[in-house]
């Protein structure tokens, strides 16, 4: 009987590339492979493991024997589910296991937006500290101050964990449903966003991008923020209406944000570029060696599963199984 044939459409660990090939024919192509290429590559293929690439109808009309896709993330709004769904192609994720390390580059922002970090670093590298600072360089204090959560889940919950044990900030948070656990460990309460938003020092957002999420923050919702309040963006960048985000920092409208996703990535031009109450990072919530090899190592283990017969752990789209 023959290998299932396996399409590696991003870089992966070569150890766990081996491991795929104990089990399956596996061909790898560059991540940089255009339509044609990949579509070809996929036609072949009843398993593809990857990140970080648009696949729906169009990308995958001819991968006919394609049985499950496993992605090497947490998000998978890169994906038409419902399209997936509709084939019984199995999707698989990656959660929990970058959970604790994305809270960190969370906390990495806020500390990095209130104390000014990258602005003050550039202004001691440039040469320009000759003497003691003065008020137009202070930041503002984190300990204590009201950190707002939008999307508890399970990176929010770890944000907020944090905020409150570590700098005793009160918590409160929006969410599809209350959060009994972080009600009782953290003393959060819960608000509808514009409570939120009023009431916040700290914002952060870290929501799945969905047509209910997206576009979620714009000109009004930043006008409902204190001036004196900073905004983290750890969810997707379309989440937020980043012209009226620009507007509002060049403004004073709010105090400064802290961004590590955006609209269009990569992001090589920008206004946001030319804030300093801006600290923009290039998308590494989850880009540590640890991190990124376990989220590999959680994907192949997923694939592995679906192509031989097993429920994945991570199954996005259960409702697959039925259109099998």
């Amino acid at each position: 009987m023959s290998k299932k044939h396996v399409m590696v459409f991003n870089r992966l660990p070569e150890e766990l590339v081996e491991r795929l090939r104990q089990h399956f024919t596996v061909e790898v192509i560059p991540f940089s492979a255009n339509i044609d290429l990949f579509a070809a590559s996929a036609a072949k293929a009843q398993g593809l493991i990857g990140a970080s690439r648009k696949l729906g109808e169009q990308e995958l009309e001819m991968a006919t024997t394609l049985e499950a896709i496993a992605s090497v993330s947490v998000g998978y709004d890169s994906y038409d589910v419902d399209y997936l769904t509709e084939r019984g192609i199995l999707l698989t994720n990656t959660p929990d296991v970058l959970t604790d390390t994305t809270a960190d580059l969370g906390f990495t922002l806020l500390m990095s937006a209130a104390r000014r970090v990258p602005e003050l670093d550039a202004f001691v590298k440039a040469g320009l500290w000759r003497k003691g600072v003065g008020e137009e360089h202070f930041g503002t204090d984190i300990h204590g101050r009201t950190l707002g959560i939008v999307g508890a889940g399970r990176i929010g919950a770890a944000i907020a964990k944090r905020g409150h044990f570590g700098f005793d900030m009160p918590i409160i948070y929006t969410a599809n449903s209350a959060k009994p656990e972080l009600e009782e460990q953290m003393d959060a309460q819960r608000r509808e966003l514009d409570d939120l938003l009023c009431e916040a020092d700290f914002v952060c957002l870290v929501v799945p991008l969905s047509a209910a999420t997206e576009g979620l923050i714009g000109a009004r919702e930043l006008g409902l923020m204190k001036s004196s309040a900073i905004l983290i963006n750890l969810a997707r960048g379309p989440v937020i209406d980043e012209p009226a985000l620009i507007e509002a920092l060049r403004s004073g409208q709010i105090r400064g944000a802290g961004l590590d996703v955006y609209t269009r990535e990569p992001l090589d031009a920008s206004p946001l570029f030319e804030l300093p109450n801006v600290v923009t990072l290039p998308h590494i919530g989850s880009a540590t060696h640890e991190t990124r090899f376990a989220m590999a190592e959680r994907a192949v283990d997923n694939l592995i599963a679906a192509l031989t017969g097993e429920r994945p752990s991570d199954l996005v789209n259960p409702a697959a199984l039925d259109h099998r």
